[in-house]
C-alpha cells in the first residue's frame, strides 16, 4: 500500500514536468493491445491502490465516459498517485461534470504532483469555472503548478471573449514578476494565443506592450524567445517593427 509520506518527494518546488513523469509506463514497447475498458472500470473500485492507479491510468488513454464518476470520486483517493492518475484522465476525458470537484481538489490537495494534474485537466475541460482557481494557481502556488496554470489559461480561448478577457490579466501580471524563467515563457506563449482571439482594443493592446517589454527586457533568452514567438504568431505591426528594428540595431 502507498503511504502518503513516501510521496512526500512530489511536491518540490523546481519539480516542472509532466503529471505522470515519474511514473514507468502501462506496458512495454512490444505490448500494443489496449486495456480492456470493462475490465478497468472495475478496477476503478479495487481496494488495492496501485490497482486504482492503472485503472485510471488506462483511462489517460481512452475515452470512456462511463469512468468520469468513478474517476472523480478518486480525486479524494487517499494515495496520491490515484489522484493524480484521476485527474490527468479526467482531462482526457473532459466533462463539466468534473470542473466543480477539480476545483475543490485543486483548491485543498496538499500534493503538488496532484494540483499540477488538476490545472492541466481544467484546461482541457475548457470552462469558465476554471478561470478562477487557474489565476489563482498561476499567482500563488509552487512554480511547477503555475507553468501548468498558464499553459491551462490558454485554453481559455476555446471558452469565449469573456473568458479571454479574465485570463489575460493574470497573465500579464504573472509575464512581469514570476521569478521562474520557465513559467514567464508560458506566459508569453498563453498571451499570444489569446490574442489571436482578441480584437484590436484596449486589453489587446495591453497584452501586446506585455510581450514587446518581455522580449526588449527580460533577462532570459528563453522568456524573450518565446515572446518574439508570439509576437510573430500574432502578427502585429507594433511588435513586428520593433523585432525588426532591434535585430537590426544587433540587439538579439
Amino acid at each position: 500500500m502507498y503511504d502518503e509520506d513516501d510521496l512526500s518527494l512530489l511536491d518540490i518546488e523546481e519539480e516542472l514536468e509532466s503529471p505522470l513523469d515519474k511514473i514507468e509506463p502501462l506496458t512495454d514497447d512490444s505490448v500494443v493491445a489496449k486495456p480492456d475498458p470493462e475490465l478497468m472500470l472495475a478496477l476503478l473500485e479495487n481496494p488495492q491502490p496501485q490497482e486504482r492507479m492503472l485503472a485510471a491510468r488506462a483511462f489517460c488513454d481512452m475515452e470512456d465516459a462511463r469512468a468520469t464518476p468513478h474517476l472523480i470520486r478518486l480525486l479524494n483517493d487517499i494515495c496520491p498517485l490515484v489522484r493524480v492518475s484521476a485527474s490527468y484522465a479526467l482531462g482526457r476525458n473532459p466533462s463539466s461534470e468534473a470542473v466543480a470537484p477539480l476545483i475543490a481538489q485543486l483548491n485543498s490537495d496538499w500534493n503538488g504532483y496532484v494540483r499540477k494534474g488538476v490545472v492541466w485537466a481544467l484546461g482541457n475541460c475548457r470552462d469558465r469555472r476554471s478561470l478562477p482557481p487557474l489565476a489563482d494557481a498561476l499567482r500563488t502556488d509552487i512554480s511547477a503548478v503555475r507553468l501548468w496554470a498558464a499553459s491551462a489559461l490558454a485554453q481559455m480561448a476555446e471558452v469565449g471573449y469573456e473568458a479571454v478577457i479574465g485570463a489575460i490579466p493574470p497573465l500579464i501580471e504573472a509575464l512581469v514578476k514570476d521569478p521562474v524563467a520557465a513559467v514567464r515563457s508560458n506566459c508569453a506563449w498563453a498571451i499570444g494565443q489569446l490574442c489571436r482571439e482578441l480584437p484590436s482594443n484596449v486589453v489587446y493592446a495591453t497584452a501586446i506592450d506585455a510581450l514587446i517589454q518581455a522580449f526588449a527586457e527580460d533577462q532570459d533568452l528563453g522568456v524573450r524567445e518565446d515572446a518574439k514567438a508570439s509576437l510573430l504568431g500574432v502578427g502585429d505591426p507594433r511588435g513586428l517593427q520593433l523585432i525588426e528594428t532591434l535585430e537590426q540595431e544587433g540587439w538579439f
